[in-house]
């Protein structure tokens, strides 16, 4: 977990560890350790299993739950519950046994402190391995629509993908908060025909999520989430987790909930 403040699942986990479940937990530790320090003492002292993340990465930013090696949760959010009622964050749900076995295999390797290349799984994007090539084949595969939000657009590689989509001929559609920061990329985006459409930074709502739909509704339908944003910290240098989405029931709901906060922000004018 990248940052952790929500003391209702510090409490949930000090619980199940004070009742016997092995439970380990990677906090990051560059840049949020000050955020992370009461959640790291309060669950050290209760039966938590809990260890700094190493300096092999930048950051580690991944955010995810592995519950008895049968059922793992890959989330956009942290848990920081201040940021639960107004921020736009996902988690998936994965009971893909190749996937979960992937996920452990990662965590150990993590936790212990030692190299490891992260097994593919199913359909899981790492950073800083498969993150780039994954996210540019989605970006690249699609014949008709995206719809995007993510909360940085920092890496020349994606932006230069999205700005080919649009000119071939697909209908890209992007919702973020707006950022002076990415007002070049913005620039770029929307000179190449991007729809872009933005809330200000002190509106009800801030898009945090990372999610991508492809082509809703064809036989090649596709769609990410994950902790991954589009800058190059994120897709090479830090340990995130993404998870390929191919359920048309998911992907549905996602283009939903893009659409409905695409359509209550505004058009970006620079």
């Amino acid at each position: 977990m990248y940052e952790l403040e929500d003391t209702e699942a510090e409490a949930a986990l000090a619980g199940d560890a004070e009742r016997g479940v092995d439970v380990r937990v990677i906090l990051n530790s560059s840049y949020t350790r000050s955020d992370n320090n009461a959640a790291f003492a309060y669950l050290q002292a209760h039966s938590v299993h809990v260890h700094w993340a190493g300096s092999r990465y930048a950051l580690t930013h991944q955010k995810t739950l592995v519950i008895d090696s049968s059922v793992s949760v890959v989330m956009t959010l942290n848990w920081t519950s201040r940021y639960y009622d107004d921020t736009r964050d996902v988690a998936v749900v994965d009971r893909t046994p190749a996937d979960i076995a992937a996920i452990q295999a990662t965590f150990n390797a993590d936790y212990d402190g030692t190299a490891i290349t992260p097994p593919s799984g199913a359909d899981l994007v790492w950073s800083p391995t498969t993150s780039l090539t994954s996210l540019l084949g989605l970006i690249d595969g699609a014949t008709r629509s995206l719809a995007i939000e993510n909360e940085e657009m920092d890496s020349a590689d994606i932006t230069d993908a999205l700005i080919a989509a649009a000119r071939r001929g697909v209908n890209v559609e992007i919702c973020m908060t707006n950022s002076s920061s990415w007002d070049s990329a913005f620039s770029e985006l929307t000179d190449a025909g991007v729809h872009l459409r933005v809330y200000s930074p002190d509106a009800a709502l801030y898009i945090h999520a990372k999610v991508l739909v492809r082509d809703p509704g064809s036989s090649d339908q596709e769609a990410f989430a994950g902790s991954q944003n589009f800058s190059t910290e994120s897709l090479l240098y830090n340990r995130e987790l993404g998870v390929v989405i191919r359920s048309g029931a998911l992907i549905g709901q996602l283009e939903s909930m893009i659409q409905g906060d695409y359509g209550g922000a505004a058009a970006w004018s620079g």
